[in-house]
């Protein structure tokens, strides 16, 4: 129906009807190229409830956490889904929780669902609990518990080499 041609990602492709095509308005009308690019879609990441990862996490986007995770995890928003698991701090604007948190939780808004079970610290700007959920620690409200512009010039270096104990080997 449509004549097809080898075009490059980025290319305007503009389909013109075939010669068995009747040839009407709206099949002559041709794509019309704007020079604004849309904006860039905000990064999202997801860990899936069968993925166990050991280590931090450093992200400018959103992240859905549904497996478990041991380590530091940093992002502009986090939510923790019903049946995860995070041993260790978190640092966000903001984090909705479900699973299970065991750490320091540093964020400017805190949502604990009611399957949220939380053993550690919360710092936070707001912070709203629902019916049954679980906290053990201390809340502390901050005018600005995390500062955002930070979030955004997140250290994404590479990962650093392990120590050795000066034979090569890491140290027991």
């Amino acid at each position: 129906m449509f004549e097809r041609s080898k075009k490059k990602v980025g290319d305007i492709i503009e389909l013109e009807p075939s010669s068995d095509v009747a040839h009407t308005p709206q099949a002559n009308s041709s794509a019309v190229a704007s020079s604004v690019k849309p904006p860039a879609p905000e990064a999202s990441s997801s860990i899936s409830s069968g993925l166990s990862i050991v280590g931090n996490i450093v992200g400018k986007g959103k992240l859905a956490i549904y497996g478990r995770v041991e380590g530091e995890v940093r992002a502009s928003a986090v939510h923790i889904g019903d049946g995860a698991e995070v041993a260790g701090n978190i640092v966000a604007d903001e984090l909705t929780v479900g699973g299970r948190v065991k750490g320091t939780i540093r964020a400017n808004r805190v949502k604990l669902n009611g399957t949220a079970v939380v053993e550690g610290d919360i710092h936070h700007r707001t912070l709203a609990m629902e019916e049954n959920a679980q906290f053990e620690g201390m809340s502390r409200r901050q005018d600005s518990a995390v500062d955002v512009s930070s979030l955004a010039r997140a250290n994404l270096s590479p990962a650093q080499p392990a120590a050795t104990n000066g034979s090569g080997h890491p140290p027991i």
